[in-house]
């Protein structure tokens, strides 16, 4: 189905265009979904409630015409809850598994924050390995399997901080803010009579082919010295307690993929490594109190990173 990378971008670029009759948010933001996708990794949205995380969501599970579920995380909410169970018959003779909602294609998990850690961590194994264990019993995810968590900033009421092992496997995180004046007003023109879902554009499987395709990307080996300099940068900066872990750097290779071929190119660059930083690093590192104290942000300091290694550029 993708001959060639300019083939794979239009595809995807169309993808986009659908999607932009029904999300009215900054064209990055789908781009950096797909480049999730692509890369087999998976996305924490982060903003206040309103701000069309969840409908971003749907939309988009809709036009890729892979198998959609959503789990609603609550206070309550149990692990079983999200992989399942297994539950023997009448007469305790054998055992049946019944699969969780984790068990889908494309998963929503719609305020992953306002659940404990107990039951965040559900998902850890599902994250990482795309498989889940009950009872030494090993069951796998249907390809592709890819989760779109939303959360709340930390500070909003009913939260609950995400253990550091559980963002660390979110390839991307994209905050999403208030829109503009004009897209808000598009907002209202398309939504406030409830639209239909769109006809998918793509199917998993052509879904897999192009996470296929996107591993043939080249990455030349200086641009994977300046992609390793920045992760190891932010574990030598003073208001940095905790930097960017070697599973990031992998990260930011495999997104790097990704973002090259949907601009057409078979190659990375470093302007792919600039556009990416943030969103692959800044919900990765833990600042020292004082620099919480003082206001500053990941982002403020993934800047000042890319500025001082412009050099090797």
């Amino acid at each position: 189905m993708f001959d060639n990378m300019e083939q794979l971008s239009e595809i995807f670029s169309n993808l986009h265009r659908q999607l932009g009759k029904y999300f009215f948010g900054p064209p990055e933001i789908a781009q950096l979904v797909t480049i999730g996708l692509l890369s087999s990794g998976h996305i924490l949205l982060e903003g206040v409630p309103g701000v069309a995380k969840t409908t971003l969501v749907r939309f988009y599970s809709s036009l890729t015409g892979c198998q959609s579920g959503r789990i609603q995380f609550t206070p309550d909410l149990m692990p079983s809850d999200i992989t399942g169970t297994i539950i023997p018959s009448a007469d305790f003779s054998e055992q049946k598994f019944i699969p969780g909602p984790v068990f889908t294609q494309i998963l929503l998990a719609d305020e992953i924050n306002r659940a404990p850690a107990k039951t965040q961590s559900a998902l850890l194994e599902a994250l990482e390995e795309k498989a889940v264990t009950i009872q030494n019993n090993n069951y796998k995810m249907s390809e592709p399997f890819f989760v779109l968590a939303t959360q709340n900033p930390k500070e909003s009421a009913g939260t609950f901080p995400l253990p550091d092992a559980t963002v660390d496997r979110f390839l991307l995180r994209i905050k999403l803010g208030y829109p503009a004046k004009s897209e808000e007003l598009e907002m209202m023109k398309t939504h406030h009579i409830i639209p239909s879902m769109p006809e998918p554009f793509l199917n998993s499987q052509a879904i897999i082919l192009a996470q296929k395709a996107v591993e043939k990307v080249n990455l030349s080996d200086s641009l994977m010295r300046y992609v390793l300099a920045i992760v190891r940068w932010t574990r030598n900066h003073q208001q940095i307690k905790l930097g960017a872990s070697p599973r990031s750097g992998l990260a930011f290779l495999r997104a790097l993929k990704a973002k090259a071929a949907l601009e057409g190119r078979d190659y990375g660059i470093p302007d792919d490594a600039k556009f990416l930083a943030a969103s692959i690093l800044s919900h990765r590192l833990v600042l020292t109190y004082e620099a919480q104290m003082s206001g500053i942000k990941p982002e403020n300091l993934i800047t000042e990173a890319l500025k001082e290694l412009e050099i090797l550029i």
